[in-house]
């Protein structure tokens, strides 16, 4: 992936629709959307995916879209339910937004639920590292995501209808993708929106056994100890025997939007509704067994299968299937003002409605039931504090959350999350330095039938301060002290969850999570090459984490939630520059590594950290034309948790060629690629499910981007 675009110096953001995130193969810088200040270069390491790097990185899921990124990989669950990863953090510690405000679902209570943001629909993705994720909620105490699309428009279209088409793909997954969006002006201060895509993929090819070498000698032993035993001994071997596939990985996901903006001189104010439909199958680990399994079953699909098309047809075995949707709506708006101390007014808010189910062997199991909003005001400042060289923002953040899990299995009783915050974000330019702090003051109450109520208190903040050479390099360094109330999961959970294979217990007693970080950095440009290095630490007190016990509870290990001191400690570097320009030509290459070391405070090894990773690409580029062959190393994963196994490194690689036909006119692109062209197995050791869910193989994708 090429070198990511950071957040550019600018009085303000532009509207997501202004950003021409296709003029050519290298793309633009973008100016990250954000609060009131639109630089946030000191406090966030910001990363932009768009135009070309988007449609060849596309993926059914978010974290799997952003997973060649430095500092970020994967929890890759499934095919089906994968989030980013983001430094070595993940669920609680990372969110994902969709223009600012949270999806609002279940994706983070588990790694097993799917994130209800369709990556079709994006129009750019902006990966947020660092302390100044703060300002969108003390959960993104490792960073954020935030997804932008054009669902509420942001400006009046130049042609009477334009509209924008994608299809896709592939041999792994025999992918069928199409998505589609038209925007169109009703009169002079009218626009509206819609759009929709459909996805669908079969079970996922890979390399080798579905297994890794560890769990599939420990079937294959366990099956000599049941020899006596030939049915249950048959069953083991064919599980540990299960290769070129990853059985029940199916997918199917469909979304659908409209909106509708009013965009006068001074003031805006659009709504929009959305729909985000999946059903998903989960793979679960062969061997283990579940106390709820009852022997003869046979439950009738069809009803079910019309509604999805999903073939349960050669699945004799358990299966555990998640059948997902999510209704949204939401409004942004804005007023700009003639003087006084502040120049905008904006507001933002997010209304959904999400239910999940989790099938077990197409009978219904649990059901999740989520009803949230969250909404934002700010006020943008039109200078610094005090008449100072600057800008900043003031605002107010609510987010409520009600989950109710209902079924004999629910792991977490029905719980109420209500959190209220004021966050400020301030830049002060002096003649040699630039100074950015941030604040944010949140209060959290959660609630749960059976248990005592909480509240917690969170005072987080984070200073930096950086410097431009006369030559353009900038090199900072901030510090954050940020605090996090555990979630609800995290307190109340209390039962055997199906599709994690896990029986899950949450500590209602658990502490606010306090960290310090350090981070410094020094990026820019020498000549044609440009670079990015940083480095960070963060130490943890009251670290939240889950951890095997060796217990078994209806024949599940049982996972507790803790609290113990931590350390992370990492880098990120990225390099970009030309090699030789023949004619049209231009050969190019990029480089990008990144590492974490975490630690709880014995010493030991936090679990799911991933290893030290890097890419090396090759390119070719000329004005129609781009080639790519990237070399992907991901070393072994030694320090692995008591409950974990260590990962064997692989290497990739990966080739594309993307092509805009119509020369002088850039609206159409078409990309071959092959990922993984010498079908190497791989795994990732962020994912809870590596031992038995493989990465794809050799993949061949063909996908197409129009724009009219």
């Amino acid at each position: 992936m090429p070198l990511a675009a950071h957040a550019q110096q600018a009085e303000a953001p532009p509207p997501a629709d202004d950003v021409d995130d296709d003029d050519d193969f290298h793309g633009p810088e973008i100016i990250v959307t954000g609060s009131g200040v639109g630089r946030l270069d000191v406090l966030a390491g910001t990363s932009v995916v768009s135009g070309v790097e988007l449609q060849r990185e596309m993926a059914g899921q978010i974290g799997d879209v952003l997973a060649d990124l430095p500092g970020v990989s994967a929890t890759g669950f499934a095919p089906g339910a994968s989030r980013p990863v983001l430094r070595g953090f993940q669920g609680e510690r990372v969110r994902v937004l969709t223009d600012g405000i949270g999806a609002i679902d279940a994706s983070n209570t588990s790694a097993d639920h799917a994130v209800t943001i369709d990556p079709l629909t994006a129009d750019r993705i902006e990966v947020l590292r660092g302390p100044a994720s703060l300002l969108y909620g003390s959960s993104a105490i490792g960073g954020a995501v935030n997804v932008i699309d054009r669902r509420i428009p942001l400006r009046i279209p130049d042609e009477p209808v334009h509209v924008d088409g994608t299809a896709a793909t592939d041999t792994a997954s025999d992918l069928r993708q199409i998505g589609a969006s038209i925007d169109a002006p009703l009169g002079r201060e009218f626009v509206v929106h819609v759009d929709g895509s459909w996805r669908k993929t079969d079970d996922l090819e890979i390399p080798g056994y579905a297994l890794s070498d560890g769990l599939r000698a420990e079937l294959l032993a366990d099956a000599a100890e049941h020899a006596d035993e030939p049915e249950e001994a048959e069953e083991l071997i064919e599980a540990a025997n299960v290769r070129g596939i990853v059985e029940n990985s199916d997918t199917e996901t469909w979304s659908a939007g409209a909106g509708v903006s009013w965009i006068g001189d001074r003031a805006t104010l659009g709504v929009s509704v959305g729909l985000y439909d999946t059903f998903y199958g989960v793979p679960l680990r062969p061997g283990a067994g579940h106390a709820h399994e009852e022997e003869g079953d046979d439950h009738d699909e069809e009803g079910h299968e019309e509604d999805h098309g999903h073939d349960e047809e050669g699945h004799d075995h358990e299966t555990v299937d998640i059948d997902m949707r999510q209704w949204r709506g939401d409004l942004r708006g804005s007023l700009a003002f003639d003087d006084g101390p502040f120049a905008e007014v904006r507001t933002r808010w997010g209304v959904t409605n999400y239910t999940h189910t989790e099938l077990e062997n197409g009978e219904t199991g649990t059901v999740f039931d989520v009803n949230g909003i969250e909404g934002r005001v700010e006020l943008v400042q039109r200078g610094g504090l005090l008449g100072a060289n600057g800008g900043g923002s003031v605002g107010a953040q609510y987010y409520r959350r009600e989950l109710d899990a209902i079924g004999a299995e629910a792991f977490v009783p029905p719980s109420t999350t209500s959190q209220y915050a004021l966050f400020t974000l301030q830049e002060l330019d002096f003649d040699a330095v630039t100074l950015e702090v941030a604040g944010r003051y949140e209060r959290a109450d959660l609630s749960a039938d059976g248990y005592a109520s909480r509240g917690f208190d969170s005072f987080s903040g984070a200073v930096g301060v950086w410097h431009e050479t006369a030559q353009g390099l900038r090199l900072g360094v901030n510090a954050s002290r940020v605090e996090r109330a555990p979630a609800a999961e995290e307190l109340y959970a209390d039962g055997p969850h199906p599709a994690t294979q896990q029986f899950e217990v949450g500590d209602p007693f658990l502490d606010t999570e306090k960290a310090l970080g350090i981070e410094a950095y020094l990026r820019g440009a020498l000549g044609p090459a440009t670079f990015s290095l940083t480095g960070f630490a963060t130490r943890f007190d009251d670290y939240i984490y889950l951890a095997a016990t060796g217990e078994e509870e209806d024949d599940l290990p049982v996972f507790q939630q803790l609290q113990d001191d931590a350390d992370y400690i990492g880098f990120e570097a990225e390099t970009a520059f030309p090699l030789v320009t023949l004619g049209d030509v231009t050969i190019g290459n990029e480089i990008s590594a990144s590492y974490v070391h975490a630690e709880l405070g014995d010493g030991s090894p936090v679990p799911l950290i991933p290893p030290l990773s890097g890419r090396y690409a090759l390119t070719a580029t000329t004005t129609q034309l781009e080639g790519r062959v990237e070399l992907g190393l991901y070393d072994d994963q030694d320090r692995a948790a008591e409950y974990e196994t260590p990962t064997d490194g692989f290497t990739m690689v990966d080739a594309s060629l993307a092509w805009k036909p119509w020369r002088g006119n850039r609206n159409l692109t078409l990309i071959g690629q092959v990922d993984n062209v010498f079908d190497v197995e791989g795994r990732r050791h962020s994912s809870v499910t590596k031992d038995f869910v493989p990465m794809a193989g050799r993949n061949v994708r063909l996908s197409v981007r129009i724009s009219l």
